[in-house]
């Protein structure tokens, strides 16, 4: 695991040279272990490594036999040994047992169609130099893993191209900028992160999940993303299967048994993320089947109503792991507060709970947890599932009515969805049916953090200036791939490209990588995707149980409290602490709104928010994420 980063089209080695170390100095969190340079005329290549597979040769960058390829690399593949017998037997010689020189023998024989035989998580960079080890740099490939678990980001100042794994790297660079972007802020207030393939600084884009790039070092701002994997288009073609349902859960056990196996792979200690839940549960068992000395560490809470210590405790006891608890409470977060701000590459309503599950691995003596994320993703873990349909229908209904009618009736629409489902249930459902085309897909109003009428209220700037961005034509993009699925794949697809990668993956990477921590995610293993997803709903939810097939699969080692209990959420207090100890940090923040926020977000409109919430008039999570937003943006922009 490490950061990458590198600039293209420079013609001064010194130039390049300086700008790598800038922006390798920035990412020394992701990597601690080792620096690594390649500095070529027209391309230089950096990156910092964090030492997990062949400590002692797994240095970067790493050269093909003949020196005309030279790659740096972030992640990690599960295949690489099988890889590495297939490669040997077409003649490559190796000269390292890493995964990484596995990638670059697999490029110098298969080119781009290299990507669909790795199985793990990774970005990368290979350098192309026809010349060899002293020529220059001809071209330059650029990959991100199928779902986008690791990141990569870029931009093209000046007609340069620069990128590395975080945006923080890119600003160190100094050639870009630190302007926020006011598309991107809208996709903030409206989903608590901003989505695909956007950041929050004007003129840095995210390379997308599934994409490579190739850049010519002589017109290097003339690349493009391009698509190389989507499961969506794939399966349109394919019928679901249908057929034994009752064979499903053995498939499906086999593949996950073969996932964790693989994702256990390393030369230093490994632990899980374990909570009270079926997903890191499931992990456990299988990696404890395959592993001994297998480590689990749960965060808890004073709050009683909120602390899972009691079933992890035995569920741990129950596998024979070595386990940990950490307590935490308010007056610990508070004083650690800034430190925790700080960990956020882009912002995010989320993700503080990860950086300090990842602070105490780390103190456990790790470097490597498994993760439960992407079982709601894949087996319909999340009240999405239920909802996303239900407002689909809604907005279908409303499609149908002239636009003067469902204004008229909005009101009796809000207040019948908050009499059936508290909360936000009823806003939504008003949404659905007063514009059913406010967003490309229905699924999207259920993932709103504001609604779109609130949401319009806080920000000063209307949807026709955001109407064209890219998280737009992101979102119109994977609805169009969506609606090529079925029932629950197609909610599946929807929440793997919008709210796994845009909150999910990447507040994972950036507290994990804060802590120089490696999280591995064996439910976002593309065979366990790509065979959960080709099943009907019939296969799937054969039950009323959430995540059916995943139960049925494990049934013989998941403890029946685990499975029998209510779903929950890994949620932090934040109604107790915003109250208590955090409630002044959080005022005083507010009083100190962000110059480059307030054109873009009032002043006055924030702090609606913020005594909404002490009036218990709104939920803990919005005037939280604009309080994460502003103290970002002060750290970061101009």
């Amino acid at each position: 695991m490490c950061g990458i980063c590198g600039v293209i089209g420079f013609e001064n080695l010194n130039d390049s040279e300086s700008l790598v170390r800038r922006m390798n100095a920035a990412m020394i969190h992701r990597g601690p272990d080792a620096e690594g340079l390649l500095i070529a005329p027209r391309a230089a290549l950096g990156m910092r490594r964090l030492s997990i597979i062949d400590l002692p040769g797994g240095g970067q960058p790493v050269w093909n036999e003949t020196a005309t390829l030279a790659i740096v690399f972030n992640g990690e593949i599960y295949n690489f040994r099988e890889l590495r017998a297939e490669l040997e037997a077409l003649g490559h010689q190796f000269q390292t047992h890493s995964d990484t020189e596995a990638i670059v023998h697999a490029y110098e024989s298969w080119g781009a169609d290299c990507l669909s035989r790795l199985r793990g998580m990774f970005t990368f960079a290979i350098a192309e130099m026809p010349s060899g080890r002293n020529g220059e740099v001809a071209k330059v490939f650029l990959a991100r893993d199928r779902f986008g678990i690791k990141p990569l980001y870029y931009a093209v100042p000046d007609g340069k191209f620069v990128f590395a794994s975080e945006v923080r790297a890119l600003l160190a660079s100094g050639l870009i900028a630190h302007k926020i972007s006011p598309a991107a802020v809208a996709s903030y207030v409206l989903f608590g992160a901003v989505g695909e393939p956007m950041t929050l600084v004007e003129g840095i884009s995210s390379l997308p999940p599934g994409h490579s790039m190739l850049i010519d070092t002589k017109s290097p701002a003339a690349a493009t993303p391009k698509p190389y994997w989507n499961l969506a288009a794939a399966k349109s073609d394919e019928p679901s299967h249908n057929g034994n349902a009752a064979a499903a859960p053995k498939q499906l056990r086999a593949l996950l048994e073969d996932a964790v196996q693989k994702h256990l792979i390393a030369d230093v200690p490994i632990g899980v993320f374990l909570s009270s839940g079926i997903d890191s549960t499931a992990l456990t068992a299988l990696a404890s089947q395959q592993r001994s000395g297998l480590h689990t560490f749960t965060l808890i809470f004073p709050e009683r109503e909120f602390s899972e210590a009691e079933i992890a405790r035995r569920t741990a006891k129950r596998f024979g792991t070595t386990h940990q608890e950490l307590m935490i409470g308010g007056d610990e977060m508070f004083d650690r507060m800034d430190e925790a701000i700080a960990a956020f590459d882009q912002p995010s309503m989320d993700g503080i709970n990860t950086y300090f599950v990842s602070w105490a691995a780390r103190q456990a003596g790790l470097k490597v947890a498994l993760s439960g994320l992407g079982s709601d993703e894949v087996f319909g873990g999340y009240s999405t599932f239920r909802t996303a349909p239900q407002l689909a229908r809604l907005a279908k209904w409303a499609q149908a009515a002239p636009a003067s009618l469902r204004r008229a009736t909005a009101p009796a629409v809000q207040a019948l969805g908050q009499k059936l489902s508290p909360g936000d249930a009823g806003r939504k459902a008003a949404s659905a049916w007063s514009d059913p085309a406010f967003f490309p897909d229905a699924y999207f109003l259920s993932r709103t953090l504001f609604p779109p009428e609130q949401a319009m209220a806080l920000l000063s700037q209307g949807p026709d200036s955001w109407r064209t961005a890219s998280w737009i034509r992101w979102l119109e993009q994977i609805s169009s791939e969506a609606a090529r699925l079925d029932g629950a794949s197609k909610t599946s697809w929807l929440e793997l490209r919008s709210y796994m990668v845009n909150i999910l993956l990447r507040d994972t990477d950036a507290m994990s990588m804060r802590h120089s921590l490696e999280v591995r995610v064996p439910f976002l293993d593309h065979p366990v995707v790509e065979f959960a997803l080709s099943l009907s709903d019939s296969a799937k939810r054969h039950t009323e149980r959430p995540k059916a097939l995943l139960v049925a699969a494990l049934a013989d080692i998941l403890p029946e409290e685990v499975v029998s209990q209510n779903k929950r959420t890994f949620t932090l207090p934040w109604e107790t602490w915003l109250r208590g100890p955090l409630r002044d940090r959080v005022a005083t923040s507010f009083a100190n709104w962000s110059p480059s926020l307030e054109p873009l977000i009032p002043h006055h409109a924030a702090a609606t928010v913020w005594t909404d919430f002490l009036a218990q008039k709104t939920t803990w999570s919005r005037p939280w994420s604009l309080y994460v937003l502003n103290e970002w943006a002060k750290r970061q922009l101009q």
